[in-house]
């Protein structure tokens, strides 16, 4: 019933925990410890130390510290966390011990009264599964949590980001071709350039997505090594010599994403320098988001009184006492999404500063950031490539006029006539608000025939 309660024993005493929870005396310490943020661990966090636990259990059963009844219960009950049957077990606020030792216990906890449920014993007797003793054998909170970040960073930018990333990039990239024909106006420093096809600028923004699928591989490679065997401090104490290498093999298969032992377990522990490493790639690839977002917004503006030059989908009313208006939503999604995770990036670089000795002690706040821009920039790339980029119009009437329009014409003209003639047409045209074209004419510098190919715009386009 509500309100019922057990009692449940760690080393500090006697406990009251709710009658239905899995979890035990040292978790319902930290949830009254540490009610700060109401923000909690998500799946993919939960489900990496369910790997975790489960392969340590597979593993000191290998290596003939854990007999069989009791791996297979923590085996079965570890199975439960990773399938996310269990997520409202796991309680504790983000904002917590900065190594992360809550949240170590509250799995350890979870999974032995729920392997002790399995095997018919008495939640909370610690019998026949114990939270320390066997769950977290061979362990340490101190090489469990930062395993757990790259385990399951690793995971979620493997299987969440970097499919998101590659639908965008065929999103774009099959745009590129489709615009190839449509030429342009140019733009540097926000001021009229030489011309470009419109397909040329969607391979540049093809290519920046192409270029952040790398990133986000070379973020899954700096998290290859996991801290686990290191137990306290990097000595690997407590635990068998071949825990950590046989761990790495364990959590490969689980994955399907190539762990290895750590080289060196004393920096592994001490530092959190790949998940920096990885947090600015996230930050990189959200710039490459947001440009990309900034540029179709100015580019669609309008539709009358901007650019125009596309068109780009309409989602939902703009506007709440302007009928008819149309805003570029998906890109200040982006927009908001890019701002999140500069600021979870300085989050996470402050947490990976907070290591003193053999420990950081920043782990919680940078796991859950990490985690957190992963899932941001997928959910944000894939929606932005269906509801808005896959769904741009070319306006080449517009495009058209832009051009024809645009003093950078005169660039062509250099060649042929030299710079200061070229430069004094320019400021002609835009004196009498004239096209370069007609005045270049009027001027006779050049015979029609050969005014009409210098001023092509197609050819601009291209090298020579």
């Amino acid at each position: 019933m509500a309100g019922e309660t057990r009692i449940e024993k760690d080393s500090m005493g006697d406990m009251e925990v709710p009658a239905g929870a899995y979890w035990g005396a040292q978790t319902q310490r930290a949830v009254e410890n540490f009610p700060i943020s109401g923000y909690r661990f998500g799946r993919r966090f939960v489900r990496a130390l369910g790997l975790i636990k489960q392969s340590a259990a597979k593993v000191n059963l290998e290596l003939g510290k854990l007999d069989p009844e009791r791996s297979g219960y923590i085996v079965k009950s570890a199975q439960d966390v990773i399938d996310g049957k269990l997520d409202d077990q796991f309680v504790l606020d983000i904002y917590q011990t900065g190594s992360g030792t809550s949240s170590n216990m509250n799995a350890n906890e979870v999974i032995g009264n729920r392997a002790i449920e399995i095997a018919g014993g008495t939640i909370g007797s610690r019998e026949p599964v114990h939270p320390n003793d066997h769950v977290n054998m061979g362990q340490s909170s101190n090489d469990v949590i930062p395993t757990a970040i790259h385990v399951s960073v690793a995971d979620a930018i493997t299987n969440d980001l970097m499919p998101a990333l590659e639908h965008l990039h065929v999103t774009l990239k099959k745009k590129a071709v489709d615009f190839d024909t449509v030429v342009k106006i140019g733009r540097t420093h926000l001021q009229d350039a030489t011309p470009a096809r419109l397909g040329q600028e969607f391979s540049g923004y093809a290519r920046q997505v192409e270029l952040a699928v790398m990133r986000s591989i070379k973020a899954v490679r700096a998290l290859r090594e996991l801290p686990i065997g290191g137990t306290a401090v990097g000595s690997g104490i407590n635990t068998h010599p071949e825990f950590g290498a046989r761990m790495a093999v364990t959590l490969s298969k689980a994955t399907g994403i190539e762990f290895v032992e750590a080289v060196d377990h004393f920096e592994a522990q001490a530092a959190k320098d790949g998940a920096c490493e990885v947090s600015g790639q996230m930050k990189t690839i959200a710039i490459s988001l947001n440009k990309i977002g900034n540029d179709i917004r100015l580019l669609g503006s309008g539709p009358r009184c901007g650019i125009g030059e596309l068109s780009i989908p309409e989602t939902q009313p703009g506007s709440s006492i302007m009928p008819g208006k149309v805003n570029p939503v998906m890109s200040e999604m982006v927009a908001q999404v890019t701002a999140q995770v500069i600021g979870n990036d300085t989050a996470i670089t402050h947490g990976c500063r907070e290591s003193y000795f053999e420990l950081n002690v920043g782990m919680p706040v940078m796991a859950h950031n990490l985690l957190e821009s992963v899932r941001l920039l997928a959910s944000a790339a894939r929606v932005f490539a269906d509801k808005c980029v896959s769904g741009i119009v070319a306006n080449e009437e517009r495009c058209k006029e832009l051009i024809e329009g645009s003093l950078a014409m005169c660039t062509s003209l250099a060649p042929l006539v030299g710079y200061d003639k070229a430069a004094a047409i320019a400021k002609e045209a835009f004196k009498t608000g004239k096209t370069v074209r007609e005045v270049a004419r009027e001027q006779k510098v050049l015979s029609d025939e050969e005014l009409e190919k210098a001023l092509d715009p197609m050819s601009m386009t291209k090298p020579g």
